[in-house]
């Protein structure tokens, strides 16, 4: 039996990055031989063991063949015979198929160490193709290590477009293109994933909604960038600057979807685009089984953003109400996440990126004079049902009136 480190953990270590968690390649053994070692059995598809101290886990070396469509369309073998370099060789990327022994040598048969070097994401094999999730893998790779200075190879990349044309795409479930897009929202660099995606032909299949805002113009005052999808991007990059909340950084993917379907003879303008956007982002939510409260938040942003933007003309009774329609008074949280994929749609334009946004302070300012406000008069004077509902909104108005007032521009 032998034992290797192996995987994310051996690449960032050789960049330099924290090691999060630890992943370690059994070669030479049987389920038998490792129960009979303490370690516990999870995974159904191919055997992976849990340290029975450490907690750790513990894969036995393994090939697939591709047998049938998908991510799930693959047979397994993991023989005691399987070797490192087998395994090694089914993985998806270079970076990733590098080994560590316990004498810390490294085993790189695939030129990981190398690709390293020159920041390149680039596949193993052609059996990359036979698995349509890599796709949106590597993307989220690219989304990670950007900062650092990768690029997806173009062999690489060409093979992706390859994936995306056979039809592949169409196979992955719900659960794992979200779980993917998630995890890429909370990279350093979001946005590269999806203009990953759509330069392997793979967002308009998975993300059409997103990826025909490409071409869209804007007008050109509010929006020296003009084209819908890059604004958008831009967007997505202030969001991940101003908040690590996966929820803030959906939102500002989806402030915009509206804008999409504005008919061509009304461009550059996209009046109603903030409602428009709303059928579109249920409609993405729904396809990928995105939570709850990641849809309600764009929601919320794709509705009432041109409030927040123009939060110094409204008057305070429509303050009042879109905390209300946002439910702050229950949940501040999901005001303050409001505020922040605002203030990212705000800075998100070229040349904008650090201008002042005093809506997001005074928003939250008035809020807090609302919420603190002392609304016991209406019901110490003896009024009912909606008497008091109404009796309470005067107070709060009063209150986000006054509180505005040291924000109102001169």
């Amino acid at each position: 039996m032998e034992i290797y480190l192996v995987g994310g953990a051996v690449r960032d270590e050789l960049l330099g990055r924290q090691v999060v968690e630890k992943d370690y390649l059994v070669v030479g053994a049987t389920p038998a031989a490792m129960e009979k070692r303490g370690y516990r059995q999870v995974g159904k598809d191919f055997p992976v063991f849990i340290h029975p101290e450490t907690g750790e886990e513990y894969a036995l070396a393994r090939t697939e063949r591709k047998s049938g469509s998908g991510y799930y369309g693959f047979v397994c073998d993991f023989s005691p015979e399987i070797t490192l370099e087998q395994d090694l060789q089914r993985r998806d990327l270079t970076i990733n198929a590098m080994a560590r022994d316990p004498d810390g040598r490294l085993h790189d048969p695939c030129g990981g160490r190398a690709d390293l070097d020159a920041r390149l994401l680039r596949h193993i094999s052609p059996a990359f193709a036979e698995d349509p999730l890599r796709v949106l893998r590597v993307a989220r790779f690219a989304a990670r290590y950007a900062p650092l200075g990768f690029s997806i190879a173009p062999e690489t990349l060409e093979l992706m477009r390859e994936i995306g044309d056979s039809g592949e795409l169409d196979t992955l479930t719900p659960e794992r293109i979200w779980k993917e897009t998630e995890r890429a929202l909370g990279e350093a660099t979001p946005a590269v994933y999806f203009t990953s995606l759509r330069e392997a032909g793979a967002l308009e299949k998975i993300f059409p909604e997103l990826d025909r805002l490409w071409g869209v113009p804007n007008p050109e005052q509010w929006h020296p960038e003009i084209d819908s999808g890059i604004h958008t991007m831009m967007v997505l990059e202030q969001a991940a600057k101003l908040s690590d909340s996966t929820r803030v950084r959906f939102a500002a993917v989806c402030h915009d979807l509206g804008k999409g379907i504005t008919p061509e003879r009304h461009w550059p303008q996209h009046r109603g685009h903030e409602e428009s956007g709303v059928p579109l982002i249920e409609a993405v939510c729904d396809r990928w089984r995105v939570p709850r409260d990641f849809r309600e938040l764009a929601v919320l942003v794709s509705r009432f953003h041109l409030h927040m933007h123009k939060f110094f003309e409204l008057k305070p009774t429509t303050i009042l109400k879109v905390f209300n329609r946002i439910d702050a008074f229950r949940r501040p949280q999901r005001l303050h996440d409001f505020a922040l994929a605002c203030e990212a749609d705000f800075r998100g334009r070229t040349g904008w990126e650090d201008r002042d946004y005093p809506q997001r302070e005074a928003l939250l300012a008035c809020f807090a004079a609302a919420k603190n406000a002392d609304t016991r008069e209406p019901i110490e004077r003896g009024l009912k049902g909606e008497a008091i509902r109404q009796g309470i909104d005067r107070i709060r108005a009063k209150a986000v009136a006054e509180a505005r007032k040291p924000f109102m521009p001169e």
